[in-house]
Order: C-alpha cells, then sequence, then structure tokens
C-alpha cells in the first residue's frame, strides 16, 4: 500500500463489504496471532471459519483496461491476515491518540500498490479504519505500508495469474495538468515575438524608465530644489558680498593710504621732529612705494605692441594664452600674499626694535620691499597682458570671445566639480572656490575697464553699445558658470546650502572686525596689483581731458583731476563701507535669530 496526496478523498474501496463481519469476528474469537495454536482443533476451527467468510470478504474486480481471462479465479482475501494491521494501528501512543482521527483525515488516501501489474487493488474500508480510534497521519501510512506485507504471496491476485491494470486516475494525469497550467513549475510563459506585439505591450505597461530608475523620495527632490535653486542664490549672494568687499579694500589703498601718507608727513613737518614711525605706518610706506613703483613700470610698457602681438595670434592660441595667464594670476597671488606678511613683519620689527638693531632690521626691511616690488611689478604685467587679450577678443569679429569663454569656464569646472574631497579639506575646498570666484569676478572688472579705456582712447563710431553687450555677456558667462560649478560640487560633497550661509556670515564678521587676530582672514584679497593696472589704464584717459597750455597751466589741471578724482573715491569708499557694515550687522543679528528660534 501507498500514501498518496493531492487533495482526494480517503478511499478504501476494498473490503468494505467485510468490514461488519470482521469486526464481529474480532468481537467473537481472539485475534489468531494473538492467541497462541496450542490444538490443532483451533486451527480446522478458524479454517472453517475462514471459508465460510472467505465470500464475504471478496472485493468486486477493477474496471480493467485489457483484461485477461485465467483459468483460475483470483484467490479471496482473509480478513484474519489483516487484523494485525489494524490492531498494530490501534494500539498508538496518547499523544498520537490526541491526534486528528486517522480516518477523518483530509487529503490523505491509502491505496495498495501496484505490485508487479496485479489487476486488484486491496483497501480498507473507511468505517474500519474508524474503529482503531484516533491516531495520526504517520500511524495511517505505517498502516498502509504493512497491508501487503500481512497477504499470504499465495492468496495474492497476481499469483492466478490475473493482472489487470490499474485505471489512471484523472488528478494523476500530470501530462494533462501541466498542459492546463503550464506556469506551474514557475516557469516563464513563451511570450509572441512579434514586434507590433512588443511595442503594444510596451506601451500599455506604463513608462519602462520606471523598471531602470528608483522612485524619488522627498530628500531627492530637496537635493534637485538645492542644485537648482537654493545653492545658486547663496553662492552669488556670497560672491556680491565678496566683491564689494574687494572693493572696498581696493578703495582703502587708493584713498586712506595715501590720507594717512599725508598726514605723518604733514605732523614731521609740523613738528620738526623724526620720529620713528610705527608698523602701521611702516606698512603704508611700503605699499605707496610698491605702487609707484608698479604703476611706473607699466608706464614704460607699449600697450599697443603687445595688443598687436597677441591679435596676430589664432583663436586657439588666443584663449590658450589667457588661460595661460590666469594660471600665473593665481601663482602671483598666492605668492603674493607671503611676501607682504613678510614686508609686514619686517615693518613690525623695525618699529619695535632696539637702538642696536636697527639697521639690521632696516636693511631686512628695505630687502623684503624690493622683493614685494619684484614681484608685484610681475603680477601686475601678467594681469595687463591678460587684460589685453580680452579686449582682443572683444574686439575680434571671429567669435573669440566665444572661444575663450568656453575654454576658460568649462576647464574651470572640470577642475572643480567632479572632485571629490574629504570632511576635513571640504570647508577649505569650498572657501577657496568661492573666494577665487570673487577675486576673479574683481579681476575681470578691472579688465574690462581696461577695455572701456582702450574704447575711449582708440575706438572709432558707435561703440558704446557693442561694449555694453560684450561686457554684460562676460558677466552673464561668469556668473552662469559660477552657478553651475558650484551646484554641483556641492551636490557631489553633499554640501547644504546652509554651508554657504555660514560663510557669509564669516565674510560678515569679517568686516565688522569681529574675529581674533590670530585668525587667518577668510578671504585674502591684495589690491596692489589692480590697482597698478587701473592707474596705467586711466593715467591716458586723464591726459585727454588735460588742456594744452603752459607747464603751471597743466599742472593745475593734473592736481585739480586728481583731487576731484580723489573725493570721488573717498565718497564712494564712505558709502561702499557703511552700506557694507550695515548689511554685515544686519545679517550677523537675522543668523543668530534664526539660531535661537533652530534651537
Amino acid at each position: 500500500m501507498s500514501l498518496r496526496s493531492g487533495g482526494r478523498k480517503l478511499s478504501f474501496e476494498l473490503l468494505s463489504s467485510g468490514l461488519t463481519a470482521a469486526n464481529d469476528a474480532a468481537d467473537d474469537d481472539a485475534s489468531p496471532r494473538s492467541l497462541p495454536e496450542t490444538s490443532s482443533d483451533g486451527q480446522r476451527r478458524r479454517k472453517r471459519r475462514s471459508k465460510r467468510k472467505r465470500g464475504a470478504l471478496q472485493s468486486p474486480p477493477i474496471a480493467e483496461e485489457e483484461p485477461r481471462v485465467d483459468a483460475h479465479p483470483p484467490a479471496a482475501l482473509r480478513v484474519a491476515d489483516l487484523m494485525p494491521v489494524v490492531e498494530k494501528v490501534c494500539q498508538a501512543s496518547d499523544a498520537e491518540r490526541s491526534a486528528a482521527s486517522c480516518v477523518a483525515y483530509v487529503g490523505v488516501e491509502l491505496r495498495q500498490r501496484n505490485v508487479a501489474g496485479n489487476g486488484r487493488a486491496v483497501t480498507f474500508a473507511e468505517d474500519a479504519a474508524s474503529s482503531c480510534g484516533s491516531s495520526s497521519r504517520e500511524s495511517a501510512a505505517a498502516a498502509a505500508a504493512a497491508v501487503p506485507d500481512a497477504i499470504d504471496p499465495a492468496r495474492r491476485p497476481e499469483a492466478n495469474g490475473v493482472v489487470k491494470k490499474l485505471e489512471k486516475d484523472e488528478s494523476l494525469d500530470w501530462e494533462k495538468y501541466i498542459k492546463e497550467n503550464s506556469n506551474v513549475l514557475g516557469e516563464v510563459e513563451r511570450r509572441d515575438n512579434s514586434p507590433f506585439r512588443y511595442f503594444i505591450g510596451e506601451m500599455y505597461s506604463g513608462n519602462s524608465l520606471r523598471s531602470t530608475i528608483a522612485v524619488g523620495n522627498d530628500k531627492k527632490r530637496q537635493r534637485v530644489y538645492n542644485t537648482m535653486f537654493h545653492v545658486p542664490w547663496r553662492c552669488e549672494r556670497l560672491i556680491v558680498a565678496g566683491f564689494f568687499v574687494c572693493l572696498d579694500s581696493f578703495l582703502s589703498l587708493l584713498t586712506i593710504m595715501p590720507a594717512r601718507i599725508v598726514m605723518t608727513v604733514w605732523r614731521i613737518l609740523k613738528t620738526r621732529q623724526f620720529l620713528r614711525p610705527n608698523a602701521a605706518d611702516l606698512s603704508d610706506y611700503g605699499c605707496f612705494v610698491v605702487l609707484a613703483l608698479g604703476v611706473t613700470s607699466l608706464q614704460m610698457i607699449d600697450i599697443s605692441l603687445i595688443y598687436h602681438v597677441i591679435r596676430g595670434q589664432g583663436t586657439i592660441k588666443l584663449y590658450v594664452v589667457y588661460n595661460v595667464l590666469e594660471i600665473f594670476d593665481k601663482l602671483c597671488q598666492s605668492f603674493g600674499e607671503d611676501v607682504l606678511q613678510v614686508l609686514f613683519n619686517s615693518a613690525e620689527g623695525l618699529s619695535t626694535c632696539s637702538t642696536d638693531r636697527v639697521t639690521f632690521e632696516l636693511l631686512r626691511f628695505l630687502l623684503d620691499g624690493a622683493i614685494a616690488v619684484l614681484a608685484f611689478v610681475v603680477h601686475s604685467f601678467v594681469l595687463l597682458a591678460q587684460a589685453i587679450t580680452l579686449s582682443t577678443c572683444i574686439i575680434a569679429h571671429n567669435n573669440a570671445l566665444l572661444a575663450l569663454l568656453v575654454s576658460n569656464n568649462f576647464a574651470e569646472i572640470k577642475s572643480n566639480v567632479f572632485k571629490k574631497v574629504s570632511k576635513e579639506n571640504l570647508h577649505n575646498l569650498v572657501y577657496y572656490a568661492a573666494f577665487v570666484n570673487i577675486i576673479e569676478r574683481f579681476h575681470i572688472t578691472a579688465f574690462l575697464l581696461f577695455v572701456l579705456a582702450q574704447n575711449i582712447l582708440e575706438a572709432e563710431g558707435p561703440w558704446f553699445d557693442s561694449f555694453l553687450i560684450n561686457a554684460s555677456y562676460v558677466f552673464m558667462c561668469e556668473v552662469l558658470i559660477d552657478a553651475i560649478k558650484h551646484s554641483f560640487l556641492a551636490k557631489f560633497n553633499e554640501i547644504k546650502p546652509v554651508a554657504y550661509s555660514e560663510f557669509l556670515e564669516d565674510l560678515s564678521k569679517q568686516i565688522l572686525n569681529e574675529q581674533p587676530d590670530d585668525r587667518q582672514k577668510d578671504l585674502t584679497f591684495i589690491p596692489l596689483a589692480p590697482a597698478c593696472v587701473v592707474i596705467r589704464v586711466l593715467t591716458p584717459v586723464y591726459a585727454t581731458l588735460l588742456p594744452a597750455g603752459p607747464f603751471i597751466w597743466r599742472i593745475f589741471w593734473i592736481l585739480l583731476w586728481s583731487v576731484l578724482t580723489y573725493f570721488m573715491l573717498a565718497i564712494f569708499k564712505i558709502l561702499v563701507g557703511l552700506i557694507l557694515r550695515c548689511l554685515a550687522t544686519w545679517y550677523i543679528n537675522l543668523r543668530l535669530t534664526r539660531k535661537q528660534h533652530a534651537d
């Protein structure tokens, strides 16, 4: 017998008719195997009893597909041989008896295994199985497996020569079942490979991009808005504020420093006592000497010659020259900062040294001043050449300006955007990128002022409209490139827009001088080289305003124009300085209020 499942009912079709007789025989007499066979009379009585009940226990034949005729009929099955199996099932443990009934268990079916092609199956009746009490599924399986062993081999159906084939059950027809349920084994259904049907299926299945791109969330949305709006706005606000800080420093060099020098000279002339100047006065003297010698050296340079040399180059060489000059500009900025710090240190040492070391400190101050003059003269020449190159590109009519802006700005994006740095160096990188853009924006303003001066001196016909268009074009490209650079720099390094607000807060503290003296300034700008270039390019413009006449008359007009220019720059310096201080105070209070609300 074999245990089969699959949702079919329990069926013991064979021996069902002899169940009652088997129970009666079990009640009247004990099991032949449970009692010892001590006498031959008992054996004869059991044989006679089995012969009388053989007809009742014989099961009807199962329908056969190919019946075979045999001379001898199939032997009957003895109930006495099956009784030990029933007793064995009934002897289940107490734990197994608490389980479901062996007959009432749904989904289990016990049938005799098809042994050697026999045509008859012997099963227990359902009522006979229920008479053995409650047992588990394992007890039923053991009983089913023990039935064939309890049958005498001589009395099995195949012993009589009748071999019948079991009828194929519909539930066991796997070919038909798999054909009806093709995906029962997890196989992928075969689809029609028609291009039209594929296109229609893709069209009705929705957007195919959703299968390759994950659905975003609020964090991704905020990241997009930061890249497009928040970071460019806050970065541009920082650059504009830094530009006016650089302008204030530039105006201080042209107004405050000359006023301090004039006051020092006037005090010496008034008191007629030469006292050792302090460190601030010595620093002003050193910067004035550097500025004067820088302007004088640039006056000896023929701008027209440099202009024609650069203009004679091809378009590719033009923007290559501009990029090379920009690299040298950054190198000179870094070196000039160190040179100027050394000069200020020498001025402080000279002002505080003892009488015995005055000569040594004076010589060191003069040597440091000479190095500063050489460094800033070179830097001034680099900026002047860069301004001439930009002027050549603006005046040219072969799209040289477009080639220059594209090459320069996108090279800047490539060198900054795709960088990933550690969190320790990230703050310095963003500071450096922002303040480099601030200084570059101021230098471009000085270059455009040079182009304006050149147009005033040499242009013919209407030129102002063309100059405004080109200048706006240059500034808009700079603004756009800076926005793209900082947006994607923040995106790749996961910098939040609030970082640029913190940079602006530090810059505001620098404007108000609220930072400690030992801390390095966040924005370091040295206006000596741009001032040399601006004075060099504006001097010929002022020369055209001087009237012809005697030398004394020309000196008078030079002094008049100088005083008017000085007062104009001083008023501009006052306005810029006051506005910067007011805005810096307002922004610091605003940041403090927001931090208090956030806490």
